[in-house]
């Protein structure tokens, strides 16, 4: 990033101030806290020295991360997002010094469309009903989405450090995958204890189950490239078995539906049917669902199997639309987003704003059990009514827009790529992706690092791959800087 004498500046800096805060706390505050300084010093050091091992320090730290409350209505998910945060200023002090980055990136039709949510969120935050909620939002948003999506694609152009992003973040959901079934053991495998299990790293099972299904898809990915040696393969084998049994065990349905979706789309490629009859089929679906609904409902209203411990009630649990309280919150939810979106179909409440306005919109006829006036219950639920509430109809477009460009790149990239690597690789990012957004309906975790970090260092992939790797021959060919 830097000259030889900057970073040799920045290490004496680095050093004099490690030393100032050592005798600090030693000598006048009698504090423990030094004893955490060397792994401090370290990772400033990778800032400094090796800041590719710091994009891939995050994929470690991400699943184990815990939020911690740094002050009143303030809290970050540590050290995952003080990591991005940080992050996100070296980047912008690395163009300004620079005053470059990768043209062929920067014009990706992913970058795109990412550069417009970015400037209509801006838009929508100075006409926000709660500015403050909304800088806050939108400053999340860029240090998640700079360093997983911008940053990653650059770090990927080396194809290893793909498989050591996706590795690392794997490990780590791993602990919290075997921390997560020794504590559902300790309760007896519950249906309840199924929510909470896996706190503190997860909040609930819906974004552990949502993370789980992008990561069984990409573990399975490696059993599909070529040239992995046999014992690497037990080992893929055994840690995909393991996220198999995990989702099971999360009783997550959306997750399922998610995987089922990927599994749906990958038999249509497998079976080289076009994408543009993909996009056409799903145009006719919600054109049918929108022109029926009244009918629909109707029929879902008849099932009152609510969600269970046992996975087949379970599953029948997840078209209850009379009795389970959760898909009814959802409903209420829902119909409050949208009666925002009534109120301000442009430009919406602001980024961020929907669970500290949606109360006054709810009405009671549609109020649940689990229904909440006091903005802490969540947010809409759903990737793309929540921006519809939030950024108005332009914001909800912009998503939608997202998704298409996505599947349709990373179909496309996965049609033309050369070599094996690139078409498992790709296809199983594009899937994962797939999967996430349909869960996406349901729930929506992009404010988060846990969901946040996977999806858009999947774009990552997507985008590099398209950029650099599909053409050649050897898929771990070097390129040129």
């Amino acid at each position: 990033m830097s000259s030889k004498p900057v970073k040799t500046a920045a290490l004496y800096i680095i050093a004099a101030l490690f030393i100032a805060i050592s005798l600090y706390f030693v000598v006048r505050k009698d504090s423990y806290i030094i004893f955490a300084m060397p792994l401090v010093l370290c990772v400033m050091m990778l800032f400094v020295f090796s800041f590719e091992k710091v994009l891939l320090l995050i994929a470690l730290a991400t699943p184990l991360s815990i939020n911690v409350g740094l002050a009143p209505g303030m809290t970050l998910s540590m050290p995952s997002e003080l990591l991005l945060s940080c992050s996100l200023v070296l980047f912008i002090a690395k163009l300004i010094y620079e005053r470059k980055y990768d043209i062929k990136l920067a014009r990706h039709p992913l970058s795109v469309v990412i550069y417009i949510m970015f400037i209509w969120m801006i838009f929508t935050t100075v006409t926000s009903e709660l500015p403050v909620v909304s800088i806050k939002y939108t400053l999340s948003r860029l240090w998640f989405v700079v360093p997983s999506y911008f940053m990653c694609a650059i770090l990927f152009k080396s194809p290893k450090n793909i498989n050591r992003f996706v590795w690392l973040y794997t490990a780590g959901l791993v602990i919290v995958v075997s921390y997560t079934i020794f504590n559902h053991a300790r309760n007896g495998f519950s249906g309840d204890a199924a929510h909470w299990v896996m706190t503190p790293f997860y909040n609930d099972h819906t974004a552990y189950g949502a993370a789980l299904a992008i990561y069984i898809i990409l573990t399975a990915a490696y059993l599909f490239v070529p040239n992995i040696k046999k014992s690497t393969k037990i080992i893929v084998f055994a840690v995909f078995g393991l996220l198999v049994g995990a989702i099971v065990l999360s009783f997550c349905r959306a997750s399922w539906i998610s995987l089922i979706a990927s599994a749906m789309v990958l038999v249509c490629v497998l079976l080289k049917i076009k994408f543009k009859y993909l996009a056409t089929v799903g145009i006719i679906l919600v054109g049918l669902f929108f022109t029926f609904q009244q009918q629909i409902f109707d029929v879902l209203e008849r099932n009152d199997q609510d969600a269970s411990g046992n996975l087949v009630e379970n599953i029948q649990s997840i078209t209850n639309i009379s009795t389970d309280a959760s898909n009814l919150e959802r409903i209420n939810r829902w119909n409050s987003a949208i009666r925002l979106f009534k109120e301000r179909p442009v430009f919406g409440w602001g980024p961020g704003t929907y669970q500290f306005v949606y109360a006054p919109f709810q009405e009671s006829r549609n109020k649940t059990i689990i229904s909440t006036n006091s903005g802490d219950g969540g947010n809409a639920h759903s990737e793309y009514i929540g921006a519809l509430a939030d950024m108005g109809l332009v914001g909800s477009l912009i998503v939608v827009s997202l998704v298409i460009t996505m599947v349709y790149t990373g179909l496309t990239t996965y049609k033309r790529a050369k070599n094996k690597e690139s078409k498992v690789i790709v296809l199983a990012a594009t899937l994962a992706l797939i999967g996430y957004f349909v869960h996406g309906i349901l729930n929506n975790f992009l404010d988060t690092d846990k969901l946040a970090v996977p999806v858009w260092s999947c774009m990552a992939i997507i985008a590099s791959i398209d950029t650099y790797h599909a053409d050649k021959e050897n898929y771990y060919e070097t390129i040129e800087d």
